[in-house]
């Protein structure tokens, strides 16, 4: 006797706030974690009550040393993709659009950090959230 019914795998759901930062010649900030080959934008998970603009400042604070002002960053949207270093897990990304000063330098778990021109991401490993929202709906200059 068979069984009909396959298992359903529920994918687990990462709740994260992600940066769309751009240098002025429309250049867009991506980082690569170490031990990881995808890049994605810069960001990181939300904690337990906390807001997504704040926890995108704790995280741009921690992982490039900028400060930014949770104020200033503009809400893009609300977006669902599957997670980049995570099986079986995918993403809820609240999307902000921000000015930085000064040079981000990486750190804690980020290995590398590049300033990417969206002409030139083809054959790149870039998270998905990065490769099929960000860089059709925010890598052109607006």
């Amino acid at each position: 006797m068979t069984s009909s019914h396959a298992k359903t795998v529920e994918a687990r759901t990462i709740r994260i706030a992600a940066a769309v930062i751009r240098d002025d010649s429309g250049k867009l900030l991506l980082v690569r974690k170490r031990g990881t080959s995808t890049f994605m934008q810069a960001g990181g998970k939300i904690e337990p009550g906390e807001a997504p603009a704040a926890a995108l400042a704790r995280e741009l604070r921690e992982e490039l040393g900028i400060v930014v002002d949770p104020a200033e960053a503009a809400h893009l949207g609300s977006f669902s993709a599957p997670a980049a270093n995570e099986p079986d897990a995918h993403v809820e990304a609240e999307l902000f659009e921000l000015s930085i000063a000064g040079e981000p330098t990486p750190a804690a778990e980020i290995e590398e950090m590049i300033w990417l021109h969206p002409e030139l991401a083809s054959g790149m490993e870039l998270a998905p959230l990065t490769a099929d929202i960000v860089l059709p709906r925010y890598g052109r200059r607006p």
